[in-house]
């Protein structure tokens, strides 16, 4: 069996960007320590996920997505032959953005994604949202694996997974910052489920604000080989504590999966969803805050 161990930080950030730093590293080496091909930070790690309300305060929180915090992470990532995706409050202009930086084993940068749908009914109506959903063949000490990313809120919208297995995805990265409940467990398997592909989300522990931690791993296989029975493709989900949690996932049971089964993109009928890609929105979903 061909597997890859993905370990989820789920860990409470420091006060300062330093703290971050070193608290993040300690988590890297530990979660090497456990296995792990891959470490998952949460979301926004750089900062704990602030978002102050004046744009100097704003600014002067957000790093460069090439500067040397996300650096620090992409040599820690060679040191430990260990494939890293650090989360940091990006400097951007106009304004920041909320962003993953994806780093191979050899420390080379797979991708850098900044989340798509940004929250604007709350603070991150101060950020600016990315463009697109990049997918990497990312080189992990357990093989390479195709992988992509998606951040918190992102996850709301099925279009997010979908073109990230359009784009050849078979595993997605899921950095989070809010509380994992019954109906946001129900998106991840959803979308793991319709597009076969494995789901990995890291979010903060409990005692960090608005969230509780439930970090969790979807494998999207939902049938086993010779079996006529369903299954349940979540194959780890954490409690509210804090932790260092090294999941392994059978790629070679997904990929034979993918292959065989139904789902993803086999039968879909692209000509009939046209009107999925209109700009165009009507009552009773109107919003004076959202952006296009």
């Amino acid at each position: 069996m061909r597997s890859l161990t993905i370990a989820l930080l789920q860990i409470l950030p420091g006060k300062t960007i330093d703290d971050n730093l070193r608290i993040g590293q300690d988590a890297c080496r530990r979660a090497k320590a456990s296995g792990a091909d891959i470490a998952l930070f949460p979301e926004m790690w750089s900062c704990g996920y602030a978002i102050p309300e004046d744009p100097g305060a704003l600014r002067s929180l957000a790093v460069p997505a090439d500067g040397a915090f996300a650096s620090a992470f992409g040599r820690l990532a060679a040191e430990l032959d260990m494939a890293v995706g650090i989360t940091l409050l990006e400097r951007f202009d106009p304004l920041p953005r909320n962003t993953l930086v994806l780093f191979d084993r050899h420390g080379r940068r797979a991708f850098t994604y900044a989340k798509v749908h940004t929250c604007d009914f709350g603070d991150e109506r101060r950020l600016t949202p990315g463009n697109g959903f990049p997918v990497a063949r990312l080189d992990t000490a357990a093989g390479p694996v195709q992988a992509g990313a998606m951040i918190c809120y992102d996850r709301e919208f099925p279009e997010s997974a979908r073109v990230l297995m359009l784009k050849g995805a078979e595993l997605i990265l899921v950095p989070n910052a809010c509380p994992m409940e019954l109906n946001r467990l129900a998106q991840l398997r959803a979308r793991a489920f319709e597009n076969m592909t494995a789901v990995a989300t890291c979010n903060y522990p409990a005692g960090h604000p608005d969230c509780n931690g439930g970090s969790s791993v979807f494998d999207g296989v939902a049938y086993l080989p010779g079996s006529a029975a369903p299954r349940d493709t979540c194959i780890f989900q954490a409690g509210g504590e804090e932790g260092v949690f090294a999941v392994r996932l059978d790629l070679d049971l997904l990929r034979e999966y993918r292959r065989t089964e139904v789902h993803g993109n086999a039968y879909r009928r692209p000509s009939q969803y046209r009107l999925l890609t209109g700009e165009d929105v009507r009552p009773p979903f109107v919003r004076p805050d959202a952006r296009r």
